[in-house]
């Protein structure tokens, strides 16, 4: 089986060498970060309309974690388009991150089509290092279809782990690979390098329920489902959230 992915895997490599190409002159990456955002801007609308009732499911809670002023101060990280912002409550303070500046013009139009909520910032930055975010400061973190295509999955809870203050809820939904032994997951090892290239660093394999089961998180949690999405390569994903 591992040599019929590496024939398959080499046959691809051949069939996409440009876009690696590309990517080795850095053109692909500029490529992408300019480009990618006008991609997401229409698969949320459909990932929103197949996934409603599973966000709703996941957010339904945020605002048990309010702070003692009874506002929730929520900092999104891998924010993109602004997604989510519908589905938080009403009067919620949203602090922004991402590290793709090009997202920020889609931010404004979710934000004016989100008067329900108190946009704070939008930050440029990566997950695994929010300086800027100060330690004990934020009751909520939501992450959502980000630790696929984060560098470094530890180290970006610790960040979480540390914006938090204690008793705060990280909140995820994200795509995972599939169970072994079956064609999804033997799929998703053929094509994931050169998905990665696509879809702006995504990786299609990553077991992201194990850094967050070793994570420090007092309460976690989690559910594995089959999400009722077109790509079968993406359905496998889990969902929920930790408490610090």
């Amino acid at each position: 089986m591992a040599l019929f992915i590496f024939i398959l895997r080499l046959i691809l490599y051949i069939l996409a060498l440009p876009m690696y190409l590309l990517n080795f002159l850095g053109v692909w990456s500029w490529i992408c970060k300019k480009y990618f955002p006008h991609f997401l801007v229409r698969f949320t609308v459909t990932y929103n309309e197949r996934m409603a009732s599973k966000k709703q499911e996941l957010f339904s809670n945020l605002q048990e974690f309010a702070g003692p002023s009874g506002k929730l101060s929520l900092l999104e990280v891998g924010c993109g388009t602004g997604a989510n912002f519908k589905f938080y409550p009403h009067g919620c303070r949203v602090t922004c991150i991402d590290p793709n500046p090009n997202f920020e013009k889609f931010l404004i139009k979710s934000i004016a089509e989100n008067r329900h909520l108190q946009f704070e910032r939008f930050v440029v930055a990566a997950g695994e290092n929010m300086h800027q975010v100060a330690d004990n400061s934020v009751d909520v973190v939501v992450c959502t279809l980000v630790l696929c295509s984060v560098q470094n999955q530890e180290k970006i809870l610790r960040e979480v782990y540390r914006v938090l203050r204690p008793g705060g809820a990280f909140y995820f939904m994200e795509h995972v690979a599939a169970k072994p032994s079956t064609w999804n997951y033997f799929w998703q090892q053929v094509l994931n390098p050169v998905w990665f290239l696509l879809f702006d660093g995504c990786s299609l394999t990553r077991e992201s329920w194990k850094p967050l089961e070793r994570a420090n998180f007092s309460k976690l949690k989690l559910q594995h489902i089959h999400a009722p999405l077109t790509w079968e390569l993406v359905r496998p994903h889990i969902f929920g959230y930790a408490v610090k």
